[in-house]
């Protein structure tokens, strides 16, 4: 060897050591922390119960149908030894056929190198033919019960997703290829990152999915002109400053959900729900709701009915003169919404609506989709004891178990980027939203696990009582329409469909394309999805989407149209524009307001 290059080489070599010694040290330290917190919550302990339960039920069924077993073997057996038959053609230059690919949509395995490169390829169709073995496996378990089968499914999944070679620095060739490119700085860069999240996190490890320094609300994000008119301690009013001349009569009123912040219906001007409808000519009206903490534990489901809707429409009459309003709500916003609905109606007030959309959200709970692995009866005992022990539930936890529900996207993806290849996550507002979460309270929360998500009382006649009221959704006589999408995992649309039978009154059902936010927030310009429409309500979702006809584009022009057919903002009696402040409500701050901006490290004294 030269000297030169021997002097290089010595170099690399010293290179390598300093910077395996810094890899070492981090990686200490990280272990310090995550053993740190490794005493875990009644919720988590209930969560670990329940997968070995579910496991435990899977290896019984197994038991009673042992020739399942045998075949699933076999059928392994068979693939990988054709997978070794791959090689060896491979090996010895000729042709052969790719056993298996990914799944339309699977972008773990999109780097060249995954179908380029024998050994990769080879290690991709392993791991594939595996994840397919143990799917089949797990779908074809008899005797299950149906909570046990959609846990057991949930769990392998996450347990096969988690395997996945992407998931590993030896094992993902772009990871391997930075590795070397930086010498093992996206390893340290990448365990720093990790450390700097989980520090960040509450119970679980919430992955940074954006730049957020790139984002501030109210300086590029929740932009549409407006003012604060009123507020109390659960609530902040914003009424919008008009865009047209003339506005319709009845004003309208958005109620979003509190689970996160209001601002998805609000991210960019091109893109903003908001100021769409103040386009439109509507008055604009929108909920901001406080991010609570402790002191805000003991707030009810009625509590935020009083404080939050009923409120807000009191307000709205103060602002504008106006007895009645239109309703808009969304997720668990409208679920509220419609027991707003039914205690006004049965409390004789049922006229303060005058119609009501209810975007992607549940009434029956039947089928709560895959969020009800994490409701079982010892779960949500756990749940329960934590939402005491405390007074709220942390939003990061709710982050988290909602990104488990798409884990390859919202949780392995941003694992590879920032911890293996050690890189910056990317601008986005979407995810910014999606990472600024709030707490929820313990009185409120644990109520709505229980009595809807558990118990399904809010499809009951008199299932519920709010303040002394009893209400039945059955009553309700006001105009609705529902609009749901058809991709929504957390309010899937079949469930949606079954609150639509419920009201008396007129009701219209709308389906959506794409999911449970891009098909609500589905600007027309972009002539994106699509929609659904059906003129009648049978009584099955399989039948309405059966003679359904199906639509271009955006539903938003779609409930415009209803909105102005139906008569519900007073067409023909169009009024001045009105600005914030020009009723009996005075401005109290420029919109976004304060409430949105409250973090929950902010409001956690973190």
């Amino acid at each position: 060897m030269a000297a030169g290059d021997q002097s290089t080489a010595q170099t690399m070599s010293q290179e390598w050591t300093e910077q395996l010694s810094v890899i070492g040290a981090q990686y200490q330290a990280l272990m310090e922390e995550m053993l740190g917190r490794m005493v875990p919550s009644d919720a988590v302990e209930a969560v670990l119960e329940d997968v070995r339960n579910s496991f435990q039920a899977g290896a019984e069924s197994l038991m009673r149908d042992p020739q399942l077993l045998w075949e699933t073997q076999w059928q392994l057996m068979q693939d990988q030894a054709a997978l070794w038959q791959q090689a060896v053609h491979h090996a010895d230059g000729k042709p052969s056929e790719t056993l298996i690919t990914p799944l339309p949509g699977d972008r773990r395995f999109k780097d060249e190198a995954w179908s380029q490169e024998p050994a990769y390829n080879a290690l991709m169709q392993q791991y594939l033919l595996f994840s397919r073995s143990i799917e089949g496996l797990v779908a074809n378990l008899d005797g299950l019960s149906p909570e046990h089968k959609r846990n057991l499914t949930f769990y392998a999944r996450q347990l096969v997703n988690a395997m996945a070679p992407t998931n590993f620095v030896s094992t993902n060739p772009e990871v391997m290829r930075r590795t070397f490119e930086t010498r093992g700085q996206n390893l340290v860069d990448g365990l720093a990152r990790l450390r700097a999240d989980l520090a960040n996190s509450a119970e679980g490890l919430n992955v940074s999915m954006t730049d957020r320094s790139a984002f501030e609300v109210g300086r590029n994000i929740a932009v549409t002109p407006g003012s604060v008119v009123m507020e109390n301690e659960l609530i902040q009013l914003i009424q919008y400053a008009p865009s047209t001349e003339k506005a319709f009569k009845t004003p309208l009123l958005i109620v979003p959900p509190w689970i996160n912040k209001y601002y998805v219906l609000d991210l960019r001007p091109e893109n903003s729900l908001v100021k769409w409808l103040v386009d439109q000519g509507h008055t604009v009206f929108l909920i901001s709701w406080r991010n609570p903490g402790p002191e805000q534990g003991d707030l009810s489901w009625a509590d935020y009915m009083q404080l939050g809707p009923i409120a807000a429409l009191e307000g709205i009459e103060q602002a504008t003169g106006e007895k009645s309003a239109n309703l808009l709500s969304y997720c668990i916003g409208g679920t509220l919404t419609a027991s707003t609905v039914a205690y006004l109606t049965s409390t004789r007030r049922g006229r303060k609506v005058k119609s009501v959309t209810y975007m992607a959200t549940l009434q029956d709970f039947r089928e709560p989709g895959e969020i009800g692995v994490f409701l079982s009866e010892p779960i949500l005992q756990g749940i329960e004891a934590k939402l005491e022990r405390d007074g709220y539930l942390d939003g990061r936890v709710m982050a988290y178990s909602f990104n488990l529900l798409r884990e390859n996207d919202l949780f392995w993806s941003f694992y590879i980027n920032n911890y293996l290849k050690g890189e910056e996550p990317a601008a986005f507002d979407l995810l910014y939203w999606n990472t600024d979460g709030t707490n929820l309270p313990a009185g409120t929360h644990g109520w709505y696990l229980r009595h809807l998500y558990c118990e399904n009382r809010l499809v009951q006649p008199d299932g519920i009582e709010l303040d002394g009221v009893k209400i039945d959704l059955r009553k309700i006589s006001t105009p609705s329409y529902f609009v749901a999408t058809r991709e929504d995992h957390i309010a899937k649309w079949e469930s949606s469909y079954y609150g639509a039978l419920l009201p008396k009154g007129p009701v219209t059902f709308v389906l959506g394309g794409s999911g449970h936010i891009a098909g609500i927030v589905n600007p027309p310009h972009k002539n994106k999805y699509g929609y659904w429409t059906n003129d009648e309500l049978p009584d099955s979702h399989e039948q309405w989407l059966a003679s359904s006809e199906g639509h271009e584009g955006s539903w938003w022009p779609h409930w415009q149209e209803w909105m102005l057919k139906g008569g519900y903002v007073d067409q023909d009696k169009m009024v001045e524009a009105r600005e914030p402040g020009s009723g009996e409500l005075a401005m109290l701050e420029p919109a976004p307001g304060r409430y949105v901006k409250m973090t929950i490290p902010e409001v956690l004294g973190e």
